[in-house]
């Protein structure tokens, strides 16, 4: 049954949520599943009737979306796990929980991540190993732990949220652009290494969606919202949910053609030359 919901953004329209198939009772593995896009994922999955290890640092977060899940899908399995991607000792262990508990993995969603946004001189070590640790071999460690596993299944999914500094440049971000460009390097990699496994890798690169990560950019005047807005030809920030449903698209059987892509939600700001 399609809902209709609104974006919680001025100038966005309400969409109809749809139906994918293939993805009933499959088991999701989430990474950065307590809050922003990966908490619109694990929502718009737990519709489609899979089920979900959720995984994050913030357990009082995890906790919360564990009860709004139930809340609202009492017959969803979902379990959580507290750990940081870029532990890949915990990481395997976590897949490996996964499996323990579900029997598989089907999909990987990589939504763990953090951004960048500081003048490249004044960028420290730490700081560009935190970016890189956690955009990128954070994404690699999960994508091979789940790999391995669905080698041995006969096939899966995996898609990684990217972002549109992936494919373009901005200043400020140096660390943020490059460990983002990387994922969707490696995510072609991996898509053209592991299709002889049955396993489709993609990735979604969002523009600038409306999250407590934008909107704490935003309140510490690192963006101009108005600025923003004005330059993204839909004249809006995106929503969580509208990644989410690119997300179950790609999961799906209607995308079983569709591997190695880096899929834009953006707004059209990638497109705007001005």
């Amino acid at each position: 049954m399609s809902v209709t919901i609104s974006m919680g953004h001025p100038g966005a329209q309400p969409f109809g949520q749809a139906s994918y198939p293939g993805l009933q009772g499959k088991v999701v593995f989430n990474t950065g599943a307590a809050k922003g896009i990966g908490r619109a994922m694990s929502h718009a999955f737990a519709r489609h009737g899979t089920r979900l290890m959720l995984l994050d640092m913030d357990a009082e977060g995890l906790d919360a979306v564990r009860v709004e899940l139930l809340a609202a899908f009492p017959t969803l399995e979902v379990q959580t796990v507290v750990a940081s991607i870029t532990d890949d000792l915990a990481v395997e262990q976590a897949v490996s929980a996964a499996v323990a508990r579900f029997g598989r993995v089907d999909v990987l969603l990589n939504n763990a991540g953090v951004s960048m946004n500081k003048p490249s001189l004044e960028v420290t070590p730490a700081e560009w190993r935190r970016a890189v640790d956690i955009d990128l071999s954070g994404v690699f460690y999960c994508s091979q732990a789940a790999a391995k596993r669905m080698v041995a299944q006969g096939g899966g999914v995996i898609l990684t949220t990217a972002s549109m500094f992936g494919l373009i440049s901005a200043a400020r971000r140096a660390a943020y652009c490059a460990s983002k460009a990387a994922v969707v390097s490696l995510c072609k990699t991996l898509a053209v290494e592991w299709a002889e496994h049955n396993i489709r890798v993609n990735s979604i690169c969002p523009g600038y969606i409306q999250t407590a990560l934008v909107e704490d950019l935003i309140h510490r005047g690192a963006l101009d919202v108005d600025v923003i807005t004005r330059r993204t030809p839909l004249n809006r920030l995106g929503s969580p949910q509208e990644v989410a449903e690119m997300a179950l698209f790609l999961a799906s059987d209607c995308a079983a053609f569709v591997t190695g892509h880096a899929m834009v939600a953006d707004g059209g700001f990638t497109a705007n030359g001005f």
